[in-house]
């Protein structure tokens, strides 16, 4: 789409939405407006037929009630009397049919739909105490008029604001589409420079532009070296991840093929089981591949706010009670008496502890007992600092566990842990050390405490 019709669409669309929206508010006061005129008019009649039955003795209407009657608001209205006794009086021989029946009211008249001769009318039934010839007690006026005359006074309204709304909107297009064009000409340029480029030409822009536009070409030009670097950075990704989801995805096919040929229900009820876990470790994988892209893609203190460190390592703790209960590990948490209050995103902060604490318990091996955590802060530094009595690394496998799905031993982990852990630290401005001098392994986060973080 054009930056011409992109702006053109912009500034119109909105007026036609106001457009309608007075359409459709004019269209209902026309509605309303039509109800209380027609309605009113209806009252007038009755009265002036009430008036007319009690002075004439149930004659015929003066020629003043029958000109309002052949010259009412839009078209005829017809009229019927009953005597108390409900005897005719005056008027027309059979009143209109009501729709769903009469409303009961105790006000002295009442408005209702019906039908007369198959078409629809609306109806205005009064109730007025007199004396004609002799009888009295409450005569009953029946007045109706055409349903369609509302209508067609509606219908009109609405062509009327229509037209009056199309030519105002007609008018300010046309001005919007001819100025846009004339003055907004070296940005079209502008735009059909950028067009023009490509994932595989990536040169910065060289087209000349007005002054006010010039800052516009010098960011763009910034954008598309970060783009090129980006780019690099995402096709090795995409590289990687489809490499390691190869085979998961590969195990999740040959396991619903599997279901497919059970011999049993017993076998295939046990399949589906292995398929639940393959696509859940197959999730899992996808998700830790999003959250470290996430935390090489973000910006380093974007949206941080105090946190306390401690709090959120006990969250992160909680969460693996059952499993470490069930693998027979026992973690001990020790937490210095101050705050650990540092500036972070609790979420990024929450999913570093949780894969650490998940990487123990996955990788620790069949002696791993006993998982220690440990909180301090000296200085101007928070440190958490996380130490088990599994088998451990070797120093030359260090930089294996923290690349990308580097696992210093084969295993179900997605070799993701250490390396978002490593990713969220260094969002945080901080560092994280792997020491294997012991029977386990140590894992060291330090963070710079809240009062350095905030200057940043």
């Amino acid at each position: 789409m054009s930056l011409r019709l992109r702006l053109f669409l912009i500034i119109v669309c909105p007026l036609l939405l106001v457009a309608l929206a007075l359409g459709f508010w004019r269209v209902a006061q026309a509605e309303a407006t039509a109800e209380e005129l027609f309605d009113r008019d209806l009252l007038f009649t009755a009265v002036a037929v009430a008036r007319d039955v009690a002075l004439l003795d149930g004659d015929a209407v003066s020629r003043e009630t029958g000109a309002l009657l052949s010259d009412a608001a839009g078209g005829p209205i017809r009229y019927h009397v009953y005597a108390p006794d409900g005897v005719f009086v005056t008027g027309y021989a059979v009143p209109p049919i009501p729709v769903s029946g009469v409303p009961e009211t105790e006000a002295p008249f009442v408005l209702y739909d019906g039908i007369y001769k198959g078409r629809d009318v609306r109806v205005l039934r009064l109730w007025d105490v007199g004396q004609i010839g002799g009888l009295s007690g409450t005569f009953t006026i029946t007045v109706w008029q055409d349903a369609a005359i509302r209508q067609d006074y509606v219908r009109e309204t609405a062509i009327n604001v229509i037209a009056v709304m199309a030519a105002l909107i007609g008018a300010v297009a046309l001005c919007v589409w001819f100025g846009v064009k004339l003055g907004l000409k070296p940005l079209l340029d502008l735009e059909d420079a950028i067009s023009r480029r490509s994932p595989d030409d990536l040169t910065p822009i060289r087209r000349r532009v007005p002054p006010e536009a010039d800052g516009i070409v010098t960011q763009l030009n910034s954008l598309i070296g970060q783009i090129r670097t980006t780019m690099t950075a995402q096709t090795d990704f995409i590289s990687n991840a489809a490499h390691q989801l190869r085979n998961p995805l590969a195990g999740i096919r040959a396991l619903g093929d599997s279901i497919m040929t059970a011999g049993s229900l017993s076998a295939a009820k046990a399949r589906a089981g292995d398929l639940i876990e393959a696509a859940g470790q197959a999730s899992d994988l996808a998700n830790r591949l999003l959250t470290l892209e996430r935390m090489r893609a973000g910006s380093a203190g974007a949206g941080f706010e105090a946190v306390d460190l401690a709090v959120i390592t006990v969250q992160a703790a909680q969460g693996f009670e059952e499993r470490a209960e069930a693998a027979g590990v026992t973690v001990d948490i020790v937490r210095p008496e101050r705050d650990c209050l540092i500036d972070g995103d609790p979420v990024m902060l929450r999913e570093a502890i949780v894969n650490l604490i998940g990487n123990a318990l996955a990788h620790g091996g069949p002696d791993l007992t006993r998982l220690s955590i440990t909180l301090d802060r000296s200085g101007d530094i928070v440190r958490l600092m996380l130490e088990d009595d599994g088998r451990g690394l070797e120093e030359k496998d260090i930089d294996r566990a923290l690349a990308r799905f580097g696992q210093a031993q084969p295993g179900r982990g997605s070799g993701l842990g250490l390396p978002i852990a490593e990713a969220v630290v260094a969002q945080h401005g901080g560092s994280l050390a792997l020491d294997t001098g012991g029977p386990g392994l140590r894992v060291t986060l330090d963070f710079p405490v809240l009062e350095r973080v905030g200057a940043i």
